[in-house]
């Protein structure tokens, strides 16, 4: 009886769920973002010489992360549809 009403409420609580995730996922990629930006500002303004590796280097782990929030929100809608 317990059990029956445990996989009851997963079920309808499962597009609340991916819903909360999708959510979560943006959150942590524009915080990883932003500090990815704002530490190759900061590294640029010490060292000029080297904004073209530097900016290389942020464009390439931004797009790391940007693949990885793909992942994470295609689980979650994935969770939502299921």
């Amino acid at each position: 009886m317990l059990l029956a009403l445990i996989l009851t409420q997963i079920t309808t609580l499962g597009p609340l769920a991916g819903g909360l995730g999708a959510g979560l996922v943006v959150l942590g990629v524009s915080f990883g973002i932003g500090k990815i930006g704002a530490t190759a500002a900061e590294a640029i303004a010490r060292q000029p010489e080297a904004a073209g590796d530097i900016r290389t280097t942020a464009i390439i782990i931004s797009a790391l992360i940007e693949g990885v929030a793909l992942f994470g929100a295609v689980i979650c809608f994935l969770a939502i549809s299921a």
